[in-house]
């Protein structure tokens, strides 16, 4: 395992140019192999604005996302993003079955030298606690809660280094929100060289899902701490 950072931000911002409101304040961060991190803070403070700033969703204002010690140029934003999985509150799938939802990644340009591996998604079904015949389910007769499992074994069937997680159970039951922590602990045990950010609002779960945590108010982000 490399010493070299999976991400590193030096001085990222965000503005909104039509409010002229700085969103995020300059911003270094760093993410390293097998951290777990969680940012609390409340509704508008800026923890969404980061997360989808560091998975180049947003186009930040000024500063740099670094990948591996390197910037990222233009170019590079596709594989990038095809290391870096973003999973949102709310999930978008796609009509048809749960296999269906889970194959669309592959039918993309930037996938479509990989394939679907059944036995790799059976496993991560079975750390929800859902049994192989939930695949020929109807995504539109889903739960909030099986929704976002699918979601989320659609991002980690394909093997990201990194999960950006933007409140993933804030509308979720306990039992859902159990199985996507569930996942989300798999996974990671899965490779020591993996990392993940949790934004959450639930300090309780940002506790026990991270060994750093981190705070943001007013779109600046402080409080390294090891739990």
């Amino acid at each position: 395992m490399t010493d070299t950072p999976l991400i590193e931000t030096r001085a990222l911002t965000r503005r909104d140019e039509r409010l002229q409101v700085v969103l995020l304040q300059p911003t270094d961060f760093t993410l390293n192999h097998a951290d777990r991190v969680s940012i609390t803070g409340s509704s508008g403070s800026g923890k969404s604005v980061f997360l989808r700033a560091l998975a180049l969703l947003d186009t930040p204002s000024s500063g740099q996302v670094l990948w591996n010690g390197q910037p990222i140029v233009n170019a590079q934003i596709p594989h990038y993003r095809s290391h870096i999985g973003y999973l949102a509150q709310r999930p978008a799938l796609i009509e048809g079955t749960v296999e269906d939802n889970l194959r669309f990644p592959y039918s993309l340009k930037t996938l479509r030298q990989r394939r679907f591996d059944l036995e790799t998604v059976t496993t991560l079904l079975g750390h929800a606690g859902k049994a192989p015949d939930f695949l020929a389910k109807n995504a539109a007769d889903l739960s909030g809660g099986e929704s976002q499992v699918v979601s989320l074994i659609r991002t980690l069937q394909l093997n990201p280094e990194v999960l950006l997680l933007d409140e993933p159970t804030a509308a979720l039951d306990p039992a859902s929100s159990r199985d996507v922590e569930a996942l989300v602990d798999a996974w990671f045990a899965g490779d020591q060289a993996r990392a993940y950010i949790w934004v959450s609002h639930d300090l309780e779960q940002a506790q026990r899902m991270s060994s750093i945590h981190l705070h943001m108010s007013a779109g600046v982000l402080s409080g390294a701490t090891q739990a």
